[in-house]
């Protein structure tokens, strides 16, 4: 059974910057994919970004795309988000979630999430 561990979230300003991460351990399928979403209260759940670890190819959402990178480190099977320029629409849980294949941003087979890391942007 393989846990998702998502940390990094927490309080700022607007403008302000936060790095989530996370953690993943176990082992990657070669189609295995990585992906960031999240949820506000009372708002259907949004994809973030998508990378798939073996290209290594990254989608992100038209929303965060020119502030958000995806990024990986296999050694530690870890994955990152960084987040710039924040903004109070950002506020959400965002969850981690991994899967054994992806189409672009959607995860397709095989998925698991993570409990989620809460972005309060002000």
């Amino acid at each position: 059974h393989v846990q998702l561990v998502e940390s990094g979230g927490g309080s700022v300003e607007a403008g302000g910057s936060l790095r989530l991460s996370c953690a993943a351990p176990g082992h990657y399928s070669t189609r295995a994919c990585m992906g960031w979403f999240r949820q506000a209260p009372g708002k259907e759940r949004e994809g973030i970004a998508t990378i798939h670890t073996s290209i290594p190819e990254t989608e992100y959402a038209d929303s965060v795309k020119d502030r958000f990178t995806i990024s990986q480190n296999n050694a530690i099977n870890t994955v990152y988000l960084q987040m710039n320029n924040l903004k109070p629409e950002d506020s959400a849980m965002y969850y981690c979630a991994s899967a054994t294949s992806c189409h672009g941003i959607e995860l397709v087979e095989g998925i698991r999430w993570g409990q989620g890391t809460q972005v309060t942007v002000s």
